[in-house]
């Protein structure tokens, strides 16, 4: 149990539940606030509405309506493993990621390029072969537009975060730009403005792999499991391979990974190139969907919340590919709780309010790492001074052994002798 708890794995498991429990007990006090500034809530309803959150989409409605809000929480939390992993590569290599919201356009564009353009309606085999190229020509789109960054960086020592902006409203341009000349592909028929037309059109969309007969009325696709198996994917080649030592080895210190021979540059730029495909990834899997349409006149104007979310989720999951699978879901599954909040009284973005606090804490959850640390180690020495301070007392009293004689520190003196003159003797 002791080596358990000294695993590195343990202790980032341990500070992102603390970081949970924090931001649940301070947004709970939120809701417990509000009820008393406001005269149509109650106290009982701060109770209700934690619960609610807590409930995620367990919370209300009846048994199909559970069901497909389960799978479409799993839905929405796709694209979000995608950008966090993205995020968490990135960073590994000490690297931060903020362009993942251009890499997500990118990718999306890339592969609704080929998605919309080629017909497969009533051919289902020929239409996941095009679904398939769709997803690695949108991977190959985010892997140059990432690698951009990477080689600003690896080259001229230009802060990454720099060129990840501006890069970001490049691509939201750029996506305007090339779906605004392609009439053929905007949805005229349905009276809105600024839409792509969907993978339904085409029959190009993800295959649903029976999902849709688990989850009911859900969006739920294949995509997830492409997502996790991806995320695995990621981990072993982190942690089991010697490419992936290199990248941790260059994140660690860039300068003693050139000394020990590795080609940091490169390890740079590839690490960029990997998180930007990862992340374009997960635009074209969420926008491949056939039930999802793609608003391109707006995307100049507002970056897709996925290429930020997923850096909390690296945060939260320590950077652990593994451990952002789980939290992309958590985070969705209080996003489908808050959906429900109005039942209690509060605004939806309660919960917003509630996630942005966790992700708040779990930027100290080296901190709480620390302080943990510390008490763990204090006990052990408190505890062996407090037997080393009996120990000496219990020795200073020690009862004497009765067949030693005792040592006399004081030296007997023996008495002068007199001193006789001859003259006294002859008398």
């Amino acid at each position: 149990m002791k080596k358990l708890t000294e695993k590195q794995g343990f202790k980032s498991v341990r500070a992102s539940i603390l970081c949970i429990l924090a931001g649940l007990l301070v947004g709970f006090v939120v809701m417990v606030i509000l009820s008393f500034v406001n005269d149509w809530i109650t106290i009982g309803d701060a109770f209700h509405g934690l619960a609610i959150l807590l409930g995620g989409p367990f919370s209300s409605g009846t048994a199909q309506y559970i069901v497909t809000n389960l799978g479409d929480m799993i839905f929405y939390a796709t694209p979000l493993i995608m950008t966090g992993v993205s995020v968490a590569i990135a960073y590994k290599t000490g690297l931060f990621n903020i362009g993942a919201a251009g890499q997500f356009l990118m990718g999306t564009m890339g592969s609704l390029l080929v998605a919309l353009n080629i017909n497969t309606s009533g051919k289902p085999v020929l239409g996941i072969l095009v679904w398939i190229l769709a997803l690695v020509v949108g991977a190959l789109f985010g892997m140059i537009w990432g690698a951009i960054p990477g080689f600003f960086k690896a080259v001229f020592n230009v802060n990454e975060v720099i060129v990840c902006i501006m890069t970001n409203w490049i691509a939201a341009n750029i996506v305007s730009w090339v779906f605004g000349a392609m009439p053929n592909l905007v949805n005229s028929g349905s009276g809105k403005s600024g839409y792509l037309i969907t993978t339904a059109v085409t029959g190009n969309g993800t295959p649903k792999a029976g999902l849709d007969k688990l989850f009911s009325g859900s969006y739920l696709d294949f995509g997830i499991i492409v997502a996790i198996l991806l995320a695995v994917l990621i981990y072993v080649m982190l942690t089991k391979t010697t490419f992936g030592y290199e990248l941790r080895a260059c994140g660690a210190n860039k300068y003693g990974a050139r000394y020990a021979g590795m080609n940091e540059k490169r390890n740079i730029i590839l690490s960029m190139a990997i998180a930007g495909g990862l992340a374009a990834v997960g635009g074209a899997i969420y926008y491949l969907n056939p039930g999802i349409e793609f608003k391109f006149s707006s995307a100049y104007s507002k970056l897709p919340d996925y290429g930020f979310n997923g850096i909390p989720a690296a945060l939260l999951g320590s950077s652990n590919p593994i451990a952002v699978i789980f939290v992309s879901l958590f985070i969705r599954y209080l996003s489908i709780g808050g959906d429900n909040l109005t039942s209690a009284g509060y605004n939806k973005y309660i919960a917003d309010v509630i996630i942005a606090l966790i992700i708040y804490f779990a930027g100290f959850s080296r901190l709480f790492n620390d302080i943990l640390s510390r008490r763990r180690k204090a006990a052990p020495a408190a505890d062996t001074a407090q037997r080393g301070a009996i120990a000496a007392a219990v020795s200073s009293v020690k009862p004497a052994d009765p067949e030693k004689k005792p040592e006399t520190t004081e030296k007997l003196i023996e008495p002068e002798k007199p001193k006789n003159d001859g003259k006294e003797a002859e008398e």
